[in-house]
């Protein structure tokens, strides 16, 4: 059941301030669903805050009712092709279109950074995941960041910004 109340989404920082907090939320999360996996291991794909900070990437955090609810961000692969990296609800705000509208900001902000091509990825665990991204046009792909957790790899073709 989507929530009346609107999300502003915001610049922000996988390091620092509710970006961060976000952000660990997620890496625990993930620990807990596959067994003590580290995100940020060396064998992981990259996704800090090189990554997801200007010129190539972003992040962003989705603000409800003055409270931070989720977060992601978009990492350069080339230059056409970005990825979503650290995509998280926090727990009392799924079931209500909050990840389907944070899809959609990171979308658009993959668009303001010129890329025409977005991709992602996700684990056996995470099937309301796959299902978001398929239910959005993600189509599937093969391995294209050796991530070894995930099962599935997603690509979508960003429609250009409409003029206006």
């Amino acid at each position: 059941m989507p929530s009346k109340l609107p999300i502003a989404f915001r610049a922000a920082r996988v390091d620092s301030g509710p970006g961060a907090v976000l952000a660990q939320a997620m890496r625990d999360e993930i620990a807990v669903l596959y067994d003590g996996l580290e995100l940020d291991a060396d064998y992981m794909p990259a996704a800090g805050p090189a990554e997801l900070s200007a010129p190539g990437g972003a992040f962003l955090v989705g603000w409800r009712a003055g409270a931070p609810v989720c977060c992601g961000g978009v990492k350069r692969l080339d230059q056409d092709a970005c990825e979503i990296k650290k995509m998280y609800v926090v727990p009392e705000s799924r079931g209500q279109g909050v990840a389907r509208q944070l899809l959609h900001a990171l979308e658009v902000q993959a668009r303001r950074l010129g890329y025409r091509v977005v991709r992602l990825d996700t684990g056996p665990k995470q099937i309301s995941a796959r299902g978001l991204f398929e239910s959005e046009g993600y189509a599937e792909v093969d391995d294209f960041n050796g991530n070894p957790v995930a099962a599935f790899w997603g690509e979508k073709e960003l429609s250009p910004p409409r003029p206006g």
